[in-house]
């Protein structure tokens, strides 16, 4: 199954001969593809209408760098201000992580998507990529960082997808643009990565994205299309028994195995549900690749799908949402 990326503000024909495809069970939307709220909010019932089958609606909401809608939104901080603020007080901060979560969903919920692919659950270290995207260096406070920003997403009525398995941020490279290798081994990631991983599983996170990066002490290829990391440590060691997605499988990192359809195949004979193709300009050729593959099971994504109806006149009336802006609002965490 495919996750894919379109082209601007309106579908192209193209893209909606794509839509009608069975491997096609989403849509993950960019900067490229904002002008406004309405617009958005248009875009997404003409995707909904033009489709063969229901469509995951997704987007990168983060906060801070990585906020693809942004007029007419709360601006986001970046997660890293939580964990600044940890050691000062840790339960303030945590509390205010869980409406950082609320907030990002419920305004992304009031456009009629269903998800934005959140948490970062990389432990801050350094890395090109992640950056000020990660709450913290510690593992045990990204855990609880962790549970509490899953928590208010579930309020929100979005599923939370923990990103990136089994751990970006102990690495330099920036996958977008590098091959990146982690040579620790399993006993060290499990002392470290891996334990946000584990508290967000515990927490009821319904999807996993993996990373573009190899442990060669684990697996001799990338995490994303690694038997061992999908099925062997992820499904059965760690228990998670739902979605597995790939990261952006035009990135640099994900091109060592071959071209676009040896890239699909890879990460789904592996283990991965879901194959994100966020460069139109690849969809086409991805979705041929996948015509030799059998008809998806789509009813696996029915948890990652939105819940409880929102809209913005809706959510403007709750004061959950004036007071999660307030405190977002603060000297601390604001976002000039």
């Amino acid at each position: 199954m495919l996750v894919i990326g379109v082209s601007g503000k309106e579908l192209t024909q193209d893209e909606r001969e794509w839509l009608q495809h069975p491997q096609c069970v989403g849509v993950i939307l960019f900067t490229r593809n904002f002008a406004s709220r309405d617009q958005v909010i248009e875009l997404a019932q003409s995707i909904r209408d033009a489709a063969a089958q229901p469509q995951l609606l997704c987007v990168d909401q983060e906060g801070g760098p990585v906020q693809r809608f942004r007029d007419g939104f709360f601006r986001l901080p970046p997660l890293v201000r939580f964990g600044q603020h940890y050691a000062q007080d840790a339960q303030a901060a945590l509390a205010l992580a869980k409406e950082h979560a609320w907030l990002m969903a419920s305004e992304i919920r009031a456009l009629g998507l269903d998800l934005s692919f959140a948490p970062v659950v990389d432990l801050g270290r350094g890395n090109r990529a992640i950056g000020d995207r990660a709450f913290h260096e510690s593992p045990s406070v990204v855990a609880a960082f962790t549970q509490a920003y899953i928590q208010g997403m579930h309020e929100a009525g979005m599923a939370a997808t923990i990103k990136h398995f089994p751990g970006h941020g102990s690495v330099l490279e920036d996958t977008h643009f590098d091959a990146a290798v982690d040579d620790r081994p399993l006993e060290v990631l499990r002392a470290e990565d891996l334990l946000p991983f584990e508290a967000g599983i515990r927490a009821g996170a319904e999807a996993v994205m993996m990373a573009h990066v190899t442990y060669p002490q684990v697996a001799p290829e990338p995490a994303g299309y690694s038997p061992r990391w999908l099925n062997e440590i992820l499904r059965q060691e760690m228990g998670f028994n739902g979605v597995v997605f790939s990261d952006d499988i035009g990135m640099a990192a994900a091109t060592g195995v071959g071209g676009v359809g040896s890239r699909i195949d890879a990460h789904l004979d592996a283990g991965c549900d879901v194959v994100l193709v966020c460069a139109p300009t690849l969809v086409g050729d991805s979705l041929k690749a996948c015509e030799h593959r059998a008809k998806p099971d789509i009813s696996i994504m029915q948890p990652m799908m939105g819940k409880d109806e929102q809209t913005l006149a809706r959510l403007q009336s709750q004061s959950r949402y004036h007071d999660a802006r307030a405190g977002l609002s603060g000297p601390d965490y604001a976002v000039s």
